[in-house]
């Protein structure tokens, strides 16, 4: 038995609160929110910084120097509930009275759209751009609501394929390789791939997954229109399912969240896992059934690298603000090179492209090259104002045709339904 981290409490899937709180009307401009996008553009002076009170730790040094070179523009952090759903509620009471109480705000990425369509967010243009060329693509992608950046990338993450070195030596390079290796790992006692498969976030972010892996789509570009009835998105799901259906993923995965699989892999129960980088300091650390006889790797699709989910947090300006100036420096500055090393030492994936290239971060973090390969191929998850209910049209269907309660043809058509239901 080995004990899990505090990190592997962090499921880096907030939106699952979303569902909890419900949408407003998309475009509001209640609390003036259009008029005041164009005042205080050049405002400066002290702001505050909203955050969930789980990951506050690593922001506080770099509010901490931002401070101490900035004593007439001081970062007050506040701190957010550590429940999504209560840090969410907490955020749209305020904005919905056309409050200026936080300044910038580290938003989920699956919230970035909502707020924007919602007017809350100070669109990043004009004086107020950042460089974007930096960043890693997928990250700028989730922060981008009909071709308008909303928000500034401060962190991210993929998940990445967890891979026994004494049961499969090399990392297997498409799933068809990953599925055909199972039947030697039968033979080992072992369960072969281990994911999440219950009926929650983690079930999206791993339907998301095998739908964009196998080329398909959830959603347009304008957040509502859905385009997941397609060959490529009935694909990604089959493979799920055929995998299921035949025990290469095992029965009782569909209970599993990341604890769940964090623990069947550490404690030597299967040859691979689709997880978090978290895991890995896990199956490393003293105790782990698997230390020295494990690697990661980019997830695997049809045809080589499949396409990661993507985690993290972005940072918005609320429209609100009257130091708009001020927050912009501020959330550049979270983008620095320094900034962005620290937050890959504390196991906080950064979103600058170079960081991941530093010889000794990759030293201390062997997993670094394999999460910027994922990360380079990764897409977030739906852009859509409408999230919560759009996620619940995957989780529901994936779960039935994962469970046998439906094909994955009827899956797929009612929750293309689902999804055009949730943006009308």
């Amino acid at each position: 038995m080995v004990q899990i981290s505090r990190a592997a409490r962090r499921t880096a899937v907030l939106a699952t609160a979303a569902a909890l709180v419900t949408l407003t009307a998309c475009s509001s401009d209640d609390g003036g929110s259009d008029a005041a996008a164009s005042e205080n553009l050049d405002g400066r002076g002290p702001i505050t910084f909203a955050m969930g009170k789980n990951d506050t730790d690593k922001l506080q040094p770099v509010i901490a120097a931002w401070n101490a070179n900035n004593p007439d523009e001081q970062v007050t952090l506040e701190e957010l509930p550590g429940e999504a759903d209560d840090q969410r509620e907490r955020l749209v009471q305020s904005l919905q009275a056309g409050n200026a109480d936080y300044d910038v705000m580290a938003l989920d990425v699956t919230w970035t759209a909502e707020f924007a369509a919602n007017g809350w967010l100070q669109a990043l243009e004009d004086d107020l751009a950042i460089d974007t060329s930096g960043l890693l693509p997928a990250t700028v992608d989730s922060a981008t609501y009909r071709d308008t950046l909303y928000a500034a990338p401060q962190n991210t993450n993929a998940q990445l394929l967890y891979y026994r070195t004494d049961l499969a030596p090399e990392a297997p390079a498409t799933w068809s390789a990953l599925i055909d290796s199972c039947a030697a790992v039968a033979a080992q006692d072992v369960d072969c791939l281990v994911t999440q498969l219950k009926q929650y976030e983690g079930l999206t972010v791993n339907t998301t997954q095998a739908i964009h892996s196998w080329g398909g789509a959830v959603v347009g570009s304008d957040g509502a229109t859905p385009e997941v009835d397609s060959p490529e998105a009935r694909a990604g799901l089959q493979a799920l399912v055929d995998a299921y259906e035949a025990g290469q993923i095992p029965q009782r995965a569909t209970g599993f969240t990341e604890e769940e699989t964090n623990f069947a892999f550490v404690n030597g129960e299967a040859a691979y896992a689709y997880n978090w980088p978290y895991m890995f300091g896990n199956a490393d650390e003293e105790g782990s059934a698997v230390a020295g006889r494990f690697a990661v790797a980019p997830i695997v699709g049809p045809d080589g690298a499949g396409a990661s989910t993507l985690g993290g947090y972005n940072n918005g300006i609320n429209v609100f603000s009257e130091a708009k100036a001020t927050a912009r420096d501020f959330v550049e500055f979270v983008q620095s090179a320094e900034n962005q090393a620290a937050f890959a030492d504390a196991a906080f994936p950064p979103v600058l492209a170079s960081v991941y290239d530093d010889a000794e971060l990759i030293a201390e973090y062997p997993y670094l090259p394999a999460l910027k390969a994922a990360l380079e191929s990764a897409e977030p998850r739906p852009v859509t104002p409408y999230y919560a209910n759009v996620s619940k049209a995957i989780q529901d269907n994936a779960f039935a045709a994962i469970t046998g309660q439906k094909s994955v043809d009827q899956a797929i058509t009612d929750m293309s339904a689902a999804i055009s239901a949730a943006a009308n």
